[in-house]
């Protein structure tokens, strides 16, 4: 089963971006890494409220902050006490930026795989959600856009995402409507199989999709000698438009597979 053992590879890198937070390093202003000594119970409220007052003034994130607090308070609350602490410790107060990948990517650890079980239409929007982030970067930086298909935490994402907060809380969003579909549906869908990836690598090719770049999707791996930042680039996002376009069973079973292999990333 050779096109089963690339896709495990493949679909685990390349869309191990649920809410788009795998392929980012942790931020900065949420670690540790420059202790400055013990805190107070004092300095760790402030910076809670500091924290608070960030997340409500990102008009683009709020919404999503409000509706993980209702969808899940207990993870909100550890989340935030621990934004606070380690804030606190570093003495700088993290970005609202900072705050949403690092929320989202929790999410994802503690009830991503719920989403593999959401109904076909929440798998779509989550993946419409994906394409939308890609065709971005596409368009504004492609090294930053190969970055992202390889799981890369380089070049200057952080700043593409203060200028594209919307595309942020549009993927984080959509992955919370999967999760909180997946939680009631329950869908069960089978493995997607050697046909389904067959399919879908064919009709890479029939878009003149390189099998080098072919090879670099499905292995998860740069290609060496390494593409050009724009093939590689558009192949990425071909890849994600042409795994819309599969009839819908192969796509969902595709999707789910995907979403659970995130999940556990």
């Amino acid at each position: 089963m050779n096109t089963l053992r690339l896709a495990l590879l493949s679909l685990a890198a390349l869309v191990a971006i649920f809410l788009g937070w795998t392929y980012l390093h942790q931020p900065a202003a949420l670690t540790a890494g420059s202790q400055r000594g013990r805190t107070s119970p004092q300095e760790v409220a402030a910076m809670r409220r500091a924290i608070e007052r960030n997340v409500a003034g990102a008009t683009d994130y709020a919404g999503f902050f409000e509706r993980l607090k209702a969808a899940f308070p207990a993870e909100y609350e550890a989340f935030v006490t621990r934004a606070a602490e380690r804030a606190a410790v570093a003495g700088e107060t993290p970005s609202a930026d900072a705050l949403m990948i690092e929320a989202a990517r929790e999410l994802r650890s503690s009830h991503g795989v719920l989403a593999a079980k959401a109904e076909g239409p929440a798998l779509d929007h989550f993946f419409e959600a994906k394409r939308a982030m890609l065709d971005a970067l596409a368009a504004k930086d492609q090294a930053l856009c190969v970055d992202f298909l390889y799981g890369g935490g380089n070049g200057d994402f952080a700043a593409f995402s203060r200028d594209h907060r919307s595309l942020l809380a549009d993927m984080a969003n959509a992955g919370l409507d999967a999760i909180n579909d997946g939680q009631a549906k329950r869908v069960e869908r089978d493995a997607p199989n050697d046909e389904d990836f067959h399919t879908l690598e064919n009709a890479l090719r029939a878009q003149g999709v390189s099998n080098a770049a072919i090879g670099a999707l499905l292995d998860g791996k740069a290609p060496n000698p390494p593409l050009e930042d724009g093939e590689m680039c558009q192949a990425g996002q071909i890849f994600l438009q042409t795994l819309a376009a599969l009839p819908e069973a192969a796509r969902r079973r595709i999707y789910g597979f995907a979403v659970e292999l995130m999940a556990h990333s």
